[in-house]
């Protein structure tokens, strides 16, 4: 035996001897072949922005027990790939990864890879600074990450992405298409995840490649060539992955080693060819060639690639080529007349039977609203850099973008990454927002300051973050020293607005004055248990250190807000009482029939039935509403908790998956009233864990609920989902409506899709949709809308009902990759408790056809609050300001009811960025879906105007250039004389009046000189404060 092994190893190493070296040349400059099949490889990776991992740990290659991922070896060792072969070509998206590996490399390298792009072997597609979910987000968060990642691209490669590449969010928006796809003028977007039963009916009609219309009020004019993939965004079926440990077979050609395959190979790749071909039209395939943080190794897939365009080609029964999303669309649009037509959105999106991917709509409740508030906080901020002006040196707003760019990652917004990848959004958003806090407090204290240059200003203004808690330092000082507190309200709408002022405080005796110095109407409410017991705990938590003092009242006040301006409170201290102070009314609940409790003082009237102790009846005497209303709590169960079975799928942080609908009852059925001058309150404990203060305005017709849910116990074992229901008598025939994120409503009719017949199969989970601003529902009289301070899920389960998934707590993973429970925790040393989530939402009836109005205006007050910054002053002395009150516009002017100014923000080289948009869809209401326009020069009244150019959504080009770029698709069915859509027109450089069609964004570069005035009152305004108390 000894001896064969010795004659084989000999023989071997003799066969080795002899065999002539030759280094092997792959054809591999394959283009286009016209009247073969076509197979486009598109090498790609799939760069989480956190996920598992956090988005430095990704990107550095840490803490891989957890993934294997690092994305500086990604694009390390992809650059040098390019550079072994001119024809390899290679796709890139995420910017948020690219930037901070570019910032890593030698002037040598950089030109290298600008070599790279310019050619077109690396190529920047989609180009935000993430690859944004299309579900959670809000469209204005949409556009500014990724104009923060065009912005990039443009300045480091004077290129412009072209193509839209949102593969891996769960579920497609119509505001993608449009607005994310057509308006940032991207010829195609290509996506992975559609419902199983809508890809299986693509695929035997040869639908999956559509055009797709978004908006019903653009049309035709914003419609987009958009692709789902025939699986997902991974190699086709038949082994394809080529990282260096997957265990695809190679291409193994040398035909003096073992395993030799090429034929096999080469017959695999055509079979699977075809295969894909037979769902397609025309004769042109994509090959998603990559996946999660692949290219790790990226000669490894190149070699294999060369090889297989090399054989197949050589084998001739298809072309294979090297080939980018770009030059795939390019040649799709060369070779047909026609496609089908996709209107609407991919929402929801089930990938089998029992796993509808709707419980992210929810998922991570807080982390959501904080997204929320830091977004409109990131529109007023930018606002007011720019009328102070840009700090070159810092602080500025960038953090803050950055940190939001990421967080509306698919994974980050969405609330399906594991837990300390959540922790770790939330640490980069509170560093952005102490950073940005900075640049409101110098603006402010600039534009108040008594002295030009802003240099020398004394104001030392702060701001109240946790006052959703009751929780505000600087309005629980103590006054009655003598100071006074200083309250700066800022407006960041383009209207005039009045809201409701509340604030935390410590002692009754305190009056609230404007900014003329004379008195204003306030009230104090008394602060209740539940809320100390809360603040107490989560301002420990967020802030490290337990409150100094408990206020005894909330004092509230009605403030009056110039557009895009602030004004000015003081709180003084007095002698006596000089708020109307309200008394609490306890009402136990008795059964007996007892007297209905009336709640509102102004023309909305909440009834509650004295014999429940629950809401019964909604009256509005202005538009003569009188409806039965009723609002309850309800848990949705974990199914496979219920049943104990490891084999059925559960609940999670993407699946929503539940047994039933079970009724919350309250515990006790007793409320507690609070009436006022300006609002009343209604409290209600539900249980131990779910707390709802229900208030009414009297100069408001709306109802706002604020809700305190959890912790949600799970000592029973099982997770739970929390829903609340509003029910009515109306008959909505199983229609309602929900937003795309935050833009356009799209009808949602239960149990139905308009593109297949659905097979029912989870009448929950299947009938939940995304809601960023509202949902609606009408009948032939009247409607019911419900608005949202943050991203929920939300549906009509029954006629009638619009129903809000408020929070989770789950204990079980449900098998889509994250491999962690959604059991969000907060901990105070070692008292750990489940997390509760306290948010709001707004209810109103209207007649039919006029809730439009309220819906949009209302909606855009709640993303846009009012910034409210504080600052002690010595109450003896005048306040000590040149301006009280300030707009930054025309004093004479305001935006029209029907716009909203979406973007003001300085950049880097002194040009404003600004961005209008029509608030109304097409037919939405009967006198604000018209043409509208907007006078630049009254709304930038203080600064001199010297050229405005037209830009795409994204500002990376012209508006004119792009559209003349733009490629022309036909429709199937479509006719030559379809209505024009309505746009507005050139916007004259003389007159400077910008035209707004319904549901149009317009935006410009704005080139600026300096300010021209400050001053919108006479600073002797200050002298009227002098003795205010």
């Amino acid at each position: 035996m000894e001896d064969f092994r010795v004659i084989v190893v000999l023989t071997l190493c003799a066969v080795a001897v002899c065999v002539e070296s030759k280094y092997m040349i792959y054809d591999t400059g394959a283009g286009v072949v016209e009247g073969k099949l076509n197979v486009h490889l598109v090498a790609h990776t799939h760069d989480d922005v956190g996920w598992l991992k956090t988005v430095d740990q990704y990107y550095v290659g840490s803490n891989n027990s957890i993934q294997g991922a690092c994305v500086q070896n990604v694009l390390d060792s992809t650059v040098q790939a390019l550079l072994a072969d001119k024809n390899r070509k290679f796709i890139y998206v995420e910017q948020a990864f690219f930037q901070r590996w570019w910032r890593d490399q030698s002037e040598a390298t950089q030109a290298i890879v600008k070599r790279l792009v310019s050619s077109g072997q690396l190529e920047m597609i989609n180009g935000g600074w993430c690859m944004h979910d299309e579900a959670a987000p809000h469209y204005i968060d949409m556009i500014d990450q990724t104009t923060y990642g065009h912005k990039f691209i443009k300045e480091q490669f004077n290129v412009t992405p072209k193509i839209g590449w949102q593969i891996d969010p769960f579920g497609h928006s119509a505001v993608q298409a449009y607005l994310l796809g057509a308006e940032v003028g991207f010829d195609s977007v290509f996506f992975g995840r559609i419902d199983y039963q809508d890809r299986a009916k693509r695929k035997g009609d040869k639908h999956l490649e559509v055009i797709w219309r978004g908006s019903k009020s653009l049309g035709s004019s914003a419609q987009i060539f958009a692709g789902a993939f025939p699986e997902n965004y991974e190699p086709p079926p038949g082994n394809f992955y080529f990282e260096v440990n997957d265990d695809s077979p190679i291409v193994q050609d040398d035909i003096n080693l073992f395993d030799y395959n090429v034929e096999e190979r080469v017959n695999d790749f055509v079979a699977a060819a075809l295969s894909q071909a037979n769902i397609t039209r025309t004769n042109h395939v994509m090959w998603t060639m990559g996946t999660d943080f692949k290219y790790q190794y990226a000669e490894s897939w190149f070699r294999n690639m060369d090889k297989f365009i090399h054989y197949v080609n050589k084998d001739g029964r298809v072309n294979a080529l090297y080939s980018t999303p770009s030059i795939y669309t390019d040649a799709k649009y060369a070779e047909t007349n026609s496609w089908p037509l996709k209107e609407n959105d991919y929402f929801p999106y089930a990938s089998d039977i029992n796993a509808y991917w709707t419980g992210y709509f929810t998922s991570r409740a807080a982390l959501k609203g904080y997204v929320r508030m830091l977004s409109g906080y990131y529109l007023a901020a930018r606002q007011l850099e720019v009328m102070k002006g840009r700090n070159k040196t810092g602080p500025t707003t960038d953090y803050l973008g950055d940190a939001l760019g990421i967080a509306q990652h698919h994974d980050a917004v969405s609330g399906t990454s594991q837990q300390h990848v959540a922790n770790d959004y939330a640490k980069r958003l509170s560093i952005g927002h102490k950073e940005a806090e900075v640049v409101v407090a110098e603006s402010i204290a600039c534009m108040v300051s008594p002295k030009p240059g802003c240099s020398s200003s004394a104001a030392n203004f702060h701001e109240c973050s946790l006052l959703n808690i009751s929780y505000c330092p600087s309005t629980e000082a103590d006054l009655s020293s003598g100071k006074k507190l200083v309250v700066v309200i800022y407006n960041s709408l383009g209207w005039k607005r009045s809201d409701v002022i509340r604030l935390p405080v410590v002692s009754e005796n305190i009056a609230v004055f404007d900014s003329n110095g004379k008195q204003v109407e306030s009230q104090l409410l008394p602060v209740v248990q539940e809320s100390i017991s809360l603040r107490n705990y989560y301002a420990t938590a967020y802030a490290g250190k337990s409150p100094s003092s408990t206020p005894k009242y909330w004092l509230a006040f009605t403030a009056s807000v110039p557009p895009l301006g602030f004004t000015t409170y003081v709180i003084s201290s007095t002698e006596k009482p000089a708020s109307n102070f309200v008394k609490e009314a306890f009402y136990k609940h008795t059964g007996t029939g007892k007297d209905d409790i009336e709640i509102g003082t102004g023309n909305l009237k909440l009834i509650y039935s004295g014999s429940e102790g629950k809401l019964s009846q909604y009256i509005n005497s202005q538009s003569s509403i009188e409806a039965s209303m009723k609002q309850s709590y309800a848990f949705m169960l974990d199914l496979m908790a219920l049943r104990g079975s490891s084999c059925l799928r559960a609940s999670g942080a993407y699946i929503f998956r539940p047994n039933g609908t079970y009724p919350i009852g309250s515990q006790e059925q007793n409320i507690t009233v609070l009436k006022g001058t300006i609002y009343d309150e209604v409290h209600q404990k539900i249980n131990s864990w779910i707390y709802q203060i229900t208030r009414v305005y009297k100069n408001k017709e709306h109802a706002e609920v604020e809700f305190t849910v959890g912790p949600i116990p799970i000592d029973d074992g099982v997770g739970k989902e929390i829903v609340t229901q509003i029910t009515t008598t109306m008959k909505s025939n199983k229609t309602f409506y929900s937003d795309s994120n935050g833009r356009d409503f799209i009808e949602r009719i239960r149990d139905y899709r308009a593109d297949w017949d659905l097979d029912v199969n989870q009448p929950i989970a299947g009938n939940y949709y995304p809601i960023n601003l509202g949902i609606y529902l009408k009948d032939e009289k009247s409607e019911l809308s419900i608005l949202v301070d943050r991203s929920v899920g939300g549906s009509s389960i029954v006629d009638g009902q619009l129903e809000l998934m408020l929070h989770r707590r789950l204990l079980y993973d449900d098998g889509k990759g994250v491999a962690e429970a959604l059991n969000e925790t907060v901990c105070v040393g070692s008292d750990c408790r489940g997390l509760a989530v306290q948010g709001k939402y707004y209810i109103r009836m209207d007649p039919l056809g006029e809730g439009a109005k309220w819906r949009r205006t209302y909606g855009q007050e709640i993303y846009s609050p009012l910034l409210l910054a504080f600052t002690e002053q010595d109450g003896n002395k005048a306040t000590n300001f040149q301006m009280l009150k300030f707009s930054g516009m025309d004093s004479t002017y305001s935006l029209p009811d029907n716009v909203v100014l979406l973007t003001l923000q300085e950049l880097e080289d002194g040009n404003v960025l600004l961005r209008l948009a029509h608030l109304y869809e097409i037919g939405e209401d009967k006198d604000l879906s018209v043409m509208t326009s907007v006078e630049l020069k009254k709304l930038l009244a203080k600064r001199k105007i010297i050229k405005v150019s037209e830009m795409s959504l994204s500002a990376n080009q012209g508006r004119e250039e792009m559209e003349k770029k733009r490629l022309v698709w036909k429709v199937e069915g479509s006719k030559s004389d379809e209505p024009t859509v309505q746009r507005g027109g050139p916007v004259d450089p003389k007159k400077l009046v910008v035209e707004l069609a319904p549901m149009e964004i317009r935006t410009f570069i704005v080139t600026v000189g300096k300010t021209i005035s400050r001053r919108l009152v006479s600073s002797d305004l200050s002298l009227q404060l002098s003795g205010s108390n």
